[in-house]
């Protein structure tokens, strides 16, 4: 049965979040990189009669982990992160329309190499640098929850500290090189999009074209 997926677009930057469930008629959720609206997403999930069972996070800008103390707190969900100590939180506060984000203090720090396993799903834990010194991306059943990596028809900014486009594009080198093309992308911004259509179509991405 393949995984159900659920896109919340939250906070002022428009940052996907989703609800991931094992199927259609599971209980249990992973929501991933929840930037705003707790009390929506708990709501929405006590309300289908769901549980959020963990919290993934991709990176530690503030867009992608505005909600994450709030949710933890409600839902005694541990918290699956990168290193964001490593990253400013208010990496983008300059920019950050709304309060400061809370602090809050993963159960489980990740690195990239791990498989986090919750609510009937094993993620593999995909380390992908560039737009963030310790982004990571979650693999499961053909599923790739990109974070702010690579969009459809885009890429992560690198023009904020800690990006580098060099980075970059070796992380996305490797996903191309590790994943099947067909490999549906889930990214922090904007409508799914597929590997090989990246890799044919994405106008950033020539140099990783085959020849």
């Amino acid at each position: 049965m393949p995984l159900a997926v659920d896109r919340y677009v939250l906070g002022p930057f428009m940052t996907n979040c989703y609800v991931v469930r094992a199927g259609e008629d599971a209980s249990q959720a992973v929501v991933i990189d929840p930037g705003a609206g707790a009390t929506e997403l708990l709501g929405e999930l006590a309300g289908s009669g769901k549980t959020c069972a963990a919290v993934l996070v991709t990176h530690g800008d503030a867009d992608h982990i505005g909600a994450v103390a709030e949710l933890a707190e409600g839902s005694g969900a541990p918290v699956y992160a990168p290193a964001i100590e490593r990253i400013s939180p208010l990496r983008m506060q300059g920019a950050w329309a709304g309060p400061p984000t809370r602090p809050y203090r993963p159960t489980t720090t990740l690195a990239g190499g791990e498989t986090v396993e919750a609510a009937g799903i094993a993620f593999d834990v995909l380390a992908t640098p560039g737009h963030s010194p310790d982004h990571l991306a979650y693999s499961s059943e053909g599923m790739l929850f990109a974070g702010d990596l690579l969009f459809q028809q885009s890429v992560g900014r690198v023009d904020v500290p800690g990006g580098d486009w060099d980075t970059l594009l070796e992380s996305v080198g490797m996903l191309f090189e590790l994943l099947p093309p067909e490999t549906v992308v889930y990214p922090g911004h904007g409508d799914p999009t597929t590997l090989g259509f990246e890799q044919a179509r994405n106008p950033f991405l020539g140099e990783l074209r085959p020849s």
